[in-house]
């Protein structure tokens, strides 16, 4: 059951702490880069590559949270089994 009270008063005094994901880190990290507006070409080579390599995070972060959903599902079948 849901404590509407407490909830509303963590959340007025700004006392909730959820922890951003990695994609809201990533997305933010895209979004700054994206911003920027480089004036030489070194400059702008430096923002292109530093996009790439995020785009290579973002790739790589998708297929590490395949493996820890399969390897979850996995233990939940393994868990089953034992009971």
């Amino acid at each position: 059951m849901n404590d509407w009270g407490s909830m509303t008063r963590k959340f007025l005094l700004g006392e909730r702490h959820d922890t951003p994901s990695v994609r809201s880190y990533i997305q933010s990290l895209t979004e700054t880069l994206q911003a920027f507006s480089p004036k030489t070409h070194t400059e702008r080579r430096r923002v292109e590559i530093a996009l790439e390599h995020v785009r290579e995070i973002k790739r790589h972060t998708r297929k590490i949270e395949e493996k820890v959903l399969m390897l979850e599902e996995k233990l939940r079948v393994l868990e089953e089994g034992k009971k």
